[in-house]
């Protein structure tokens, strides 16, 4: 009896919400690759073209194909940094002034060390990559020591970042022109730029943390349950300052990508990165409370936003009905994924 009434609790019917909440990010994006096709082929009919055919369309062609990796790039750098926080239930909103100091200060070390990789200009990629993490990690810092909600402390710390990359350049842009540098986006392998390769290391890397080590285990583990995770003995205070330290070098990532994708440095570098990283990441399935999801989830959520940026460029359709579209999707993922009766609010 006992055994059945076990098996009783199992979900039965095949459309389980747990199936849904897996499944419905990866169906989303396949729909999404199928129906643009289609609009674009009933707007061709309806310019009276002949020979139209679904598979010349424009959208799959492996030229958007590659324009549609190139553009989620810099995004699932930011978007993978975003990821490990929101498992630890808090959020980071300091992505946009991260990303734009990180991309300065590479830019200016860059040039003064000589300006090619050729040189010792390769040394600003490291600098770059360190002067993220610091910025994570003073976020990380003025969240945990000072209390402050994490949202909150974040979005100062991207108003302080923005600041200053505003400060260093005087708003100016720099030019990176090294032909080395720019060869991840001008050197193609297989019809795809070499810096969408870069990114799936990146996001191997990330794979590897979050699968491999006693860290991420931690993150899961206090997304799961601060209070549990604090009896259990972890030191929340300092894991989620490495959290924010891991996200801020990932930002700075994203950063390098940028650059190395429009070869220009500024302060508006890491403008709209908040809304398409964290898009990405609840549209991909990391719940927001913390403890469910991952990078995969993230790759997929990143390639969903893109797709219908791109997909809306192709058929015709205007900036605020691609961002009117997000916004939906964000708020179907957060209906789908979240049990209102239980859930208590980002930390």
């Amino acid at each position: 009896m006992a055994q059945m009434t076990a098996l009783g609790q199992v979900p039965s019917g095949f459309l389980t919400r747990e199936r849904i909440i897996k499944w419905a990010p990866l169906l989303v994006l396949m729909f999404l690759v199928l129906v643009f096709p289609i609009f674009e082929w009933l707007e061709d009919f309806r310019e009276g073209k002949d020979h139209i055919y679904l598979l010349d369309s424009r959208f799959f062609s492996i030229r958007n194909a590659s324009r549609i990796a190139v553009a989620a790039t810099p995004a699932l750098m930011v978007a993978i940094g975003v990821t490990f926080i929101i498992i630890m239930g808090s959020i980071d909103l300091s992505m946009e002034g991260t990303v734009s100091v990180s991309a300065v200060v590479f830019a200016f070390a860059f040039l003064a060390l000589g300006g090619t990789l050729a040189s010792w200009a390769w040394l600003a990629i490291p600098l770059a990559l360190i002067v993220g993490g610091a910025m994570g990690f003073i976020n990380g810092l003025v969240h945990v020591r000072m209390k402050i909600p994490s949202f909150m402390a974040s979005l100062a710390m991207g108003f302080v970042g923005t600041g200053f990359a505003l400060l260093l350049t005087g708003g100016d842009r720099i030019r990176i022109e090294d032909e080395l540098f720019r060869s991840l986006l001008t050197v193609r392998w297989f019809n795809f730029p070499i810096m969408c390769y870069v990114a799936l290391a990146a996001l191997l890397v990330a794979w590897f943390i979050q699968s491999r080590t006693a860290l991420a285990r931690n993150f899961y583990a206090i997304g799961g349950g601060e209070e549990l995770a604090q009896a259990s003995g972890l030191n929340v205070g300092r894991i989620r300052v490495l959290g924010f330290t891991l996200a801020g070098v990932f930002f700075a990532l994203g950063a390098l990508m940028a650059v190395g994708r429009i070869g220009i440095a500024e302060t508006v570098t890491g403008k709209d990165f908040m809304f398409i990283s964290i898009t990405a990441v609840v549209v991909g399935g990391t719940a927001l409370w913390g403890g469910i999801g991952g990078v995969w989830n993230t790759l997929v959520g990143v390639l969903i936003v893109n797709v219908i940026n791109n997909g809306m460029v192709v058929i015709g359709l205007p900036n605020f009905v691609q961002d009117g579209v997000l916004g939906v999707l964000v708020i179907i993922a957060v209906v789908l994924s979240t049990n209102r009766r239980t859930i208590s609010f980002v930390k």
